[in-house]
């Protein structure tokens, strides 16, 4: 195959939409991706990737004029009439999909995590740019209502300079649900580390930047769990900030999701995005301009001296989520030839933090960064 990309609609001079096949129609397909594809402007879900009829009927339901294909290979061989490749599939096939895209000149889309290694991630970057095709990872997180709240009260200074960042990811899920996600070999990528882990990690290195030190303590408390259920990060970045980040599905009381101390006022908020959940039962975004929206009971508080849980502290209103921007920002990027929302490079500073945390974990020691 040569190494001049497959002509596609993606010439910024057409207002032709992108067409999108989708690889894998589980979890991650069906409630975020698709979804999502659908409700942008400018993209088409074109293509979804699944031999499961029951999965081809759940997507008929909703995408009357969807094709299917039984493999990826079927994609590959259509290349000239799609426009980008997302994959949605078990970790353990990321890599290997990115690269068969990559080489059949479709840009590409991969869920989090991009790679088992931030080496392999750094190779994806290198073959993405080798062939001139976008490269992007899924980091959905990013645009979670609370985190844009953070990163716009930090940008506008309100806590002062931040000193300590706490963020829990917790769930209480005290039966296993089986499957790859929970599998103890190292081929399936499984355990909360590199689930849960890779969003709260993103998120530390885009608020602060690089880390220099990894500290991690990764347990298995379920009975007949195989892959860490309960799991602690403790970063230090180069610009001083402390990170402790909490991922587990075995906390009866959950903590704030954000916790964040600074030198003029601190930042604490309960609760999880809504937009997952709505995904799940089924609700999409629409223009009433509700979406990702939460009340006011949920709301996070700015101050210093009180706690939130008597009263302190001034309620800041929560920003609306948008996981739609991601494949607004996405479109874009394909349409002007510019970066996408988010790079491989940083998804391998992100594997590179995980990789460091597993590390410390099975040795009990401090890992250092360069």
């Amino acid at each position: 195959m040569t190494s001049t990309p497959a002509p596609t609609s993606s010439d910024p001079s057409t207002d032709t939409p992108l067409r999108v096949a989708l690889l894998g129609y589980g979890l991650a397909g069906s409630v975020f991706h698709a979804p999502m594809i659908a409700a942008t402007e400018g993209l088409v879900l074109d293509t979804v990737v699944t031999s499961n009829e029951e999965r081809r009927a759940q997507a008929r339901e909703e995408f009357p004029d969807v094709r299917f294909a039984d493999g990826p290979e079927e994609v590959w061989a259509r290349a000239a009439e799609l426009d980008l490749v997302v994959v949605a599939t078990p970790n353990k096939t990321h890599v290997p999909l990115a690269k068969a895209a990559l080489a059949a000149g479709l840009p590409v889309v991969v869920d989090k995590p991009l790679s088992a290694t931030a080496a392999e991630a750094r190779e994806l970057a290198a073959l993405a740019e080798e062939r001139g095709l976008l490269l992007s990872v899924f980091q959905n997180r990013r645009w979670d209502n609370d985190f844009l709240t953070l990163r716009a009260l930090i940008a506008e200074g309100e806590l002062g300079d931040v000193q300590r960042f706490e963020s829990r990811f917790e769930r209480w899920r005290p039966q296993l649900k089986g499957g790859w996600r929970e599998s103890g070999d190292p081929a399936e990528i499984g355990g909360l580390l590199y689930d849960l882990g890779s969003h709260v990690v993103d998120q530390a290195l885009t608020l602060f930047g690089p880390v220099t030190q990894v500290y991690a303590e990764a347990d298995v408390r379920r009975p007949g769990a195989a892959a860490d259920d309960d799991t602690f990060l403790a970063l230090t970045h180069a610009n001083g900030v402390r990170s402790h980040l909490y991922v587990s599905a075995t906390t009866a009381q959950l903590g704030p999701r954000f916790r964040v101390l600074g030198s003029r006022a601190g930042y604490v908020k309960y609760g999880l995005d809504p937009q997952e959940a709505a995904l799940r039962e089924g609700k999409r975004p629409s223009a009433s301009g509700t979406w990702g929206e939460e009340p006011k009971e949920l709301w996070g508080h700015l101050g210093s001296g009180e706690s939130p849980l008597t009263g302190g502290g001034t309620p800041v209103p929560t920003l609306p989520g948008s996981y739609g921007a991601y494949y607004a920002a996405i479109t874009e990027a394909l349409r002007t030839s510019t970066p996408p929302p988010v790079t491989a490079l940083e998804a391998a500073a992100t594997l590179t933090v995980l990789e460091a945390a597993r590390q410390s974990a099975t040795e009990g020691r401090t890992v250092h960064l360069p």
